[in-house]
């Protein structure tokens, strides 16, 4: 194992949206292979027909793409080990169910679902193992001509693996340590189906994994019952010997009280629990994403990767090349990682304040377009100084329509409970002095525009919260918003003696 080079993969099912513990998975493969020079393989599990949704597995490269999750070979890049569709993949399955029926580790199964069902009801917690096998139709049971007449005539049947009886099965967990399960309490499973000639996960994953080299298996803890029968399928088709090795990552647990992670936390609570936007075309539902609530990329990875695993100190913040460098499973916890779902929020207004103001500028441009501003009519010069006067008092970029809409549409309506506390009747005659002073001034700059105005205020013995009060809410519409001065200095003198004037005059 040690000269093996590292190879994992990504294998989801396009069975509808992508749920956010998948794509932690996938995180977690992703930092893995880049941390150990190793490759990242996307395969599609689309082996079961019935539940097969379209659209389904553009969504998920397109999630992989948002969030700058790379593959270095898969659906949609290729490589040497495809096709990674297991759909396309048929013949290749067939020959090794061949192989474990040729073996004796393997057998064909004719019941139907009535006959199973029959013998659920006539045996308490039924479970097709060593115990039932001879008491059903199967090729253990029947004649070797009756089989092949079956088969023949086109009848349906399973093919199911031969677990023997009271073994002793280890399955050694990087995350976990060692798991040892008794194959007694495991059932034969079915690994192929006639009915549409395609493979149950259990044998298409094991030949996959081994046809493609894969040297780990890291997925979620949903997975870790069956890992004890894949071991079983190594040892059956002798492929001991390149065993990937496992880890099986921590739940998602939710937000509040026991229980898996699902789409009605997020739902009651509401927060995303998919990367991007579902539209779910049978029920005509919208369920949201992470992408479309405005959520940067970097900070969901961030957020994620810190859900079930610690760096072994208090850093949060990390970039996706500082994650690559500190990941070991070995820091993964074995218990679930609570949702918490505000800490994400959080992370999100980190990465908003450090990222560069030109760029956050650059995404609020379809926000003010948005909201009816003609976006061209202002400099990247000037979008970007608003930015960072107010992006500090975000968690969303399209929050910032809230704080800085001042700066791009004069107010038309004022505060009324502002109006009641800070507009007297002296208010127009002091805003008057005010309007002279300021179109006075050589210089609108904000240091030198607030050292004008404070000694005015002070030489006339005026009360500065009632005047400064009073000036932003007549520029502002509202007693919000940042340093007054830097907002004069970004409006500039004309407009805003202009809104000075109209507020006197709507007000009086």
């Amino acid at each position: 194992m040690a000269d093996r080079k590292v190879r994992v993969r990504f294998a989801p099912s396009p069975t509808g949206p992508l749920h956010i513990g998948g794509v932690r998975t996938a995180l977690y493969n992703f930092l893995f292979a880049r941390g150990h020079g190793g490759e990242l393989i996307l395969r599609i599990e689309d082996t079961d027909s019935n539940r097969f949704v379209p659209g389904a597995e553009a969504y998920i490269v397109e999630a992989f793409r948002w969030l700058g999750i790379t593959f270095d070979e898969g659906v949609g890049i290729g490589g040497k080990y495809g096709p990674y569709r297991q759909s396309e993949r048929r013949d290749i399955y067939k020959e090794y169910v061949r192989v474990l029926i040729n073996k004796g580790k393997a057998y064909l199964a004719f019941d139907t679902p009535a006959e199973l069902e029959a013998k659920r009801a006539q045996i308490k917690n039924f479970q097709y193992d060593a115990s039932t096998r001879m008491q059903m139709r199967n090729s253990l049971t029947l004649p070797r001509e009756e089989v092949e007449a079956l088969v023949t005539a086109g009848a349906q049947y399973v093919v199911r693996f031969q677990i023997e009886p009271g073994e002793q099965v280890h399955v050694y967990d990087l995350i976990r340590g060692d798991v040892v399960v008794n194959s007694s309490i495991l059932d034969d499973k079915v690994l192929f189906k006639s009915a549409d000639g395609l493979p149950t996960y259990h044998l298409a994953n094991i030949v996959d994994d081994h046809l493609m080299e894969v040297s780990h298996v890291i997925r979620g803890e949903e997975w870790l019952p069956s890992a004890p029968l894949h071991v079983l399928l190594y040892r059956a088709f002798g492929w001991e010997d390149s065993m990937p090795a496992f880890a099986h990552l921590p739940l998602l647990l939710k937000p509040e009280g026991n229980g898996k992670l699902s789409k009605r936390d997020g739902d009651r609570l509401g927060f995303p629990v998919f990367p991007l936007d579902w539209h779910d075309a049978k029920s005509g539902e919208c369920f949201p994403g992470y992408r479309e609530a405005g959520y940067l990329p970097e900070a969901v990875v961030n957020f994620l990767a810190l859900l079930g695993w610690n760096p072994g100190n208090d850093e949060e913040l990390m970039s996706v090349e500082e994650l690559t460098a500190r990941f070991d499973l070995g820091r993964c916890s074995k218990s679930g990682a609570k949702f918490d779902y505000k800490k994400g929020i959080w992370f999100n207004h980190e990465y908003i304040l450090r990222m560069a103001d030109e760029a956050v500028a650059a995404l609020f441009r379809p926000v003010l377009r948005e909201h009816g501003v003609d976006d061209a009519r202002y400099s990247d010069a000037y979008v970007t100084r608003v930015v960072s006067l107010v992006k500090g008092r975000v968690n969303f970029v399209k929050e910032l329509w809230e704080q800085a809409c001042f700066f791009f549409t004069a107010p038309v309506a004022y505060a009324e409970k502002d109006v009641k506390k800070r507009w007297s009747e002296d208010t127009p005659r002091i805003m008057g002095e005010l309007t002279d002073l300021l179109s006075g001034l050589a210089s609108f700059g904000s240091k030198e525009t607030e050292a004008a105005v404070m000694a005015w205020i002070a030489g006339n013995g005026y009360h500065l919260g009632n005047v400064m009060n009073a000036f932003r809410l007549a520029v502002v519409g509202a007693c919000r918003g940042p340093h007054m001065f830097d907002i004069t200095e970004v409006i500039g003198k004309e407009e805003t003696l202009a809104r000075i004037e109209k507020a006197v005059e709507v007000l009086a």
